[in-house]
């Protein structure tokens, strides 16, 4: 008997654990710090034009444009992106060959969550693609649809400078 009333209270606390674990604040600690969804640095950016999974409406929606887009600098509007939970499109900004700055054009804001984690995201992302020189980054833990759709606006931006 004594065996029983244990088993159950471990199973009442385990299951009151799991029911409080609340992992959307850990990923807006991990989207603040700029901790990836990647550990060791293995690469997750999007091949473009690949759907995501288990993304109900991803893919282009043809939207993207380009200004200056010649070998010589200037800004470049990628394709805008659709996400569950809204467009996603960029400009690139170019110095010669160059990646100097990228800024969003479009984020997803269907809800106050996924604006903050949108707007945390492109902030790791526009560092982490300046700093390679390329879309070819870690994704942000936490908002893998938006870094998707972001680093695939990116890399449309990228095809369209190089002509």
């Amino acid at each position: 008997m004594k065996r029983a009333v244990i088993t159950i209270a471990a199973t009442v606390a385990g299951t009151a654990g799991v029911l409080a674990y609340n992992p959307a604040a850990q990923t807006a600690v991990d989207a603040a710090t700029g901790t990836t969804g990647r550990p060791g640095g293995q690469t997750a950016a999007p091949q473009p034009g690949a759907a995501s999974s288990g993304s109900s409406g991803s893919g282009s929606s043809g939207s993207g444009s380009s200004s200056g887009s010649s070998a010589s600098g200037g800004v470049v509007t990628g394709d805008a992106f659709a996400t569950r939970w809204g467009d996603v499109q960029v400009q690139v900004t170019f110095d010669g060959t160059k990646i100097t700055g990228v800024s969003a054009v479009q984020l997803p804001n269907s809800d106050g969550h996924s604006m903050m984690l949108a707007q945390l995201a492109q902030q790791t992302l526009s560092q982490e693609v300046i700093q390679a020189q390329s879309a070819n980054v870690d994704m942000v833990s936490g908002a893998t649809f938006t870094s998707q759709a972001y680093l695939q606006s990116v890399q449309s931006a990228l095809d369209s400078h190089k002509g």
